[in-house]
Order: C-alpha cells, then structure tokens, then sequence
C-alpha cells in the first residue's frame, strides 16, 4: 500500500490510496483526504496567531520608573522634614530668619513647608505624559499621511530597524500582471491558457487574476471544475473535465503527478520559455514570472509568462534604506532569475528565491537569532506568517480592501505606496526621539528641584520655595513635555500636503 503523502499528489485511477490522499477516481469524491488542523491554511493561520501571541521586549522607562518615583519622594519629603526640624536648624539656625520660618522662626513651620515643597515640585505627570503625549501626536500624524501604526510598540521596534525583508510580487512590482507569453511543445496556447484559467478562476492571487484577465481578452471558454485545492506559494490543482490540471511552481507540478514529463521535454520547454520571455518584455522594468500547468498522465505540458512592472518608487526607496544603513534583503516564491533580475534592478544583493511561506517565517527568525531588527514588507496571505514573526510587518493596502496580510502587519501602508516606507522611518525615528527628550526632561527637572525644595539652597543663599512656586513650576514641567511632543507636528517630513 502507498504511505500518505505529505502534500496532495495525483493518483492514477486504480491506484491505491490511504489517509491524506485525494481520490480522484472517476466521478470526483475525496475519501480520507487530511483536513482542518493538517491543511497548510491552518498551518500558516497557527503560525500568524503564535507570531503574534509573544510580544517583543520593549524598554518601558517611564512606567518602570514613575511607580517607584512616587514612594521615593514621599520618602525624600520625610526625610526632609526630619533633617531640618531635627538637625538642620541647630546647623544653620540663620534659617529660621528667612520668610518660610514664619515671623517668629518657628522651626517646625519651616519643616513643614519645605516637606511639603518636595512633595509638590516633584513632577511623575511629566514622566507618566512623557511617552504617551509623543506617540499620540506620532500615530494620528502617520494616519494623516497613509500610515495605519497598530501602537506605540510598533514605532518604537520601527525606530530601531536595521534590516528590511521585502517580498516581490506587489511588493517590489505592482502587483497587476499580465500574461506576455504561453509555452507548450505539443498544445495550442489557447489549451494550455484554457486549463489554466479554468483551475485558477477561483483563486485570487495577482497572478491568477493575470491568467483569468487573458481567458477573459481572448473569449475562451473555461470548463467546468471540481474540487480545487490550493497550496499557498506553491499552486493550485482541480478537475477539469474529469482529468486533473496543476497550475503553479515547476517542481510543486511536477510531484503532482506519477506520470511525469521527461527531463528533455522539460529542458525544451525552459529553452522555448527563455526564447518567448526575451521577446516578449519590452520595458527594462518588467520583471517575468513563469507558472506550469500539468496534466493528469503527462505530466508537465506547458508554460505561462508573466509579467509585473517594478513599482517607480522601488529602486529609491531601497536606495534610501541603504543611505541610512538598512540592510534589504529580497524573499520570494518565484524562480531564482526572476527574483536575480528584481533584485538587481533595485539594487538588492542578499536574495532567496523559491521559498514557501514557512521559509520565509524561517528565515526571518534567522536574521532576528543574528541580532537584526526586521522589519518585513509583503502585500498576501504568503506573507501573514513572516509579517507576524518580524519585529515590525508592514502591508501594502492593495485595492483598499483588508486581507491576511493587512491583519497580521503591525503597520499598514494605506497610499500603497512603497516610499511610505520611508515616511514610517522617519516619523518612528522623530517620534522616539521626542519621548527620549521627554525622559531626559523630566529626569533633570527632579534631580534639580527636588533638592531645591528640599532647601539645598538655604544655608547659603538665603533661597526656599514656597508650595505655590512649586506648584507652579511642576505645571510647567507638564507643559513643557506634552509641547514639545506637539512640536513633532512640525516636522517637515509630515507636513500634511495641502
């Protein structure tokens, strides 16, 4: 008997077949086929939710500092009391002359007061305003520019990224191609575009839209079909007029079947596909895509090309990320010269091509185990896994609709818009370098006024607070920080375009 198989694979009819294999023995009916927790959806839908489940360690200053703060002043206020009723007046008694000390220099007035100055000039407002106030300003001004930013967290992990992973296909193009040319050694084109369209009418990938858009240009009809399947990065597979059609990555069609192609049949129909793909693209910005369809008891039997032109803001929003040491690094499903010729066109050295969904999740925590901060572009479900495993998953909005992408992404570029990548950036990197001020603030205004109410500087210069002016200048401290996260509206790269 055949052991399962760990992918659905084609059986010829009276072949024997066990749990997790599809029959598909005359009229179509699957028996023991392996669903629900098994299938690659659920699989890839699990590694989305376990992404997303473990939160990345992020350094909350404020709120590790201004719970403590408030028992240490209430501390200091004691303190203070305690020093100058006990010690500090039979130290300097000329202190009892100044103003605080009441007319009759009473000693526990002044005490009193200069306790009660520390409790009022300190400011844990300023540290508790000093992260919120910057990362509210920072959020609703990326909305007003096309940047949908899912929480503080995502700007500050974005703050520090120094390694993006982009994908190609409506990430790098423009995610609508378009079919350039069909390859078949013994098929008429319109066979091979007929079988394809008719597996792929269901799907929605770019690429099978492409294939749908060329049946539907030359009127051809498309059979009836049953049973489609649909393996994510890979292809998809259906029974079209009672014989089974793969459609997608060469080996993926090529292990659907026990009747394969021969290895000369399939090197003469990459020679006709590489002949076919020069002439047919005309634009250096192109970049061609080459889809198989198989067919049950052939095996191999054709070719689409396809063909996605590279967004214009592409090479200059990776040329940018290197300006500012951000390494790129380009992951795709698609043939390795295909994804070569995008990768060079853009300027984008490290490469990997003909990885699946799960390679990619692979290798991005590859990078994160190095130390990277990754961030990863992608537009598709293929992409939900690795947008939720990256520090930051940035989704292009494609047609203005939601999908497994936009979901899993942590930041989404509505403008779908690749140079919004640079916009993100440089508001993340504006945005936390305003609660870094807003910190460093409020840290010194309490180290300085703190012991200037505690009356550090009575003895020699004659100088104490009173509550009021403490009051006042813990106002103020206030003031200053949510201000100065205002000024983040200024900033000249998120002036909102009239």
């Amino acid at each position: 008997m055949l052991t399962g198989e760990s992918l659905p694979v084609f059986k010829e009819k009276g072949s024997t077949v066990s749990a997790g294999t599809v029959n598909w023995d005359g009229p179509l009916r699957i028996e023991a086929l392996t669903t629900g927790a098994q299938s690659t959806i659920s699989k890839i839908i699990r590694m989305v939710e376990d992404a997303q489940a473990h939160e990345a360690p992020i350094q909350r200053l404020a709120d590790s500092i201004a719970g403590p703060f408030v028992y240490c002043v209430m501390t200091l206020s004691a303190a203070t009391f305690t020093f100058w009723y006990y010690i500090g007046t039979n130290i300097f008694p000329d202190v009892l002359l100044n103003d605080i000390a009441g007319p009759e220099g009473n000693s526990l007035l002044l005490s009193l007061k200069l306790a009660v100055d520390v409790l009022v000039v300190s400011c844990p407002c300023a540290l508790g305003l000093a992260t919120p106030t910057a990362i509210l300003v920072g959020t609703s001004l990326g909305a007003k520019q096309g940047l949908l930013i899912r929480g503080g967290d995502a700007l500050e992990h974005l703050a520090g990224i120094d390694m993006v992973a982009l994908d190609k296909t409506g990430t790098l193009t423009e995610g609508k191609p378009g079919v350039i040319a069909i390859a078949s050694l013994f098929y008429d084109e319109a066979e091979i575009l007929q079988l394809a369209a008719a597996v792929e009418k269901t799907a929605s990938h770019p690429i099978a839209k492409a294939i749908l858009h060329k049946a539907d240009t030359l009127g051809v009809h498309l059979p009836s079909t049953r049973g489609q399947l649909t393996e994510p990065g890979c292809g998809s597979m259906a029974e079209v007029d009672g014989s089974l059609v793969a459609v997608g990555k060469m080996d993926w069609v090529h292990d659907r079947f026990q009747i394969k192609s021969s290895k000369s049949k399939l090197v003469d129909l990459e020679k006709l596909i590489i002949s076919l793909s020069a002439n047919a693209v005309s634009s250096l910005n192109q970049s061609s895509s080459v889809v198989y369809v198989g067919h049950e008891g052939e095996g191999i039997i054709g070719a689409i090309v396809i063909s996605d032109t590279l967004r214009r803001d592409a090479k200059s929003t990776v040329e940018w990320l290197h300006e500012k040491g951000i390494k790129t690094i380009l992951l795709s499903g698609d043939r390795e010269d295909a994804v070569s010729k995008v990768g060079k066109m853009v300027g984008i050295k490290m490469i990997k091509a003909s990885v699946s969904p799960q390679h990619k999740s692979h290798i991005i925590s590859s990078l994160q185990a190095e130390g990277h901060h990754v961030a990863m572009v992608g537009d598709g479900i293929n992409d939900a896994p690795s947008l939720a495993l990256a520090d930051v998953g940035v989704a292009l909005q494609i047609d203005a609709k939601e999908n497994a992408a936009s979901d899993a992404a942590s930041l989404i570029l509505l403008g779908n818009r690749l140079s919004q990548i640079v916009d993100a950036l440089d508001l993340a990197r504006a945005t936390i370098s305003k609660v870094h001020q807003n910190l460093a603030w409020a840290i010194a205004y309490n180290v300085v006024a703190i012991p200037i109410a505690a009356g550090i500087l009575l003895p020699q210069f004659d100088f104490a607070m009173t509550p009021s002016l403490s009051g006042g200048l813990m106002a103020l401290s206030s003031i200053f920080v949510v201000t100065n996260s205002l000024f983040l509206r200024l900033h000249g790269s998120f002036r909102k375009c009239e």
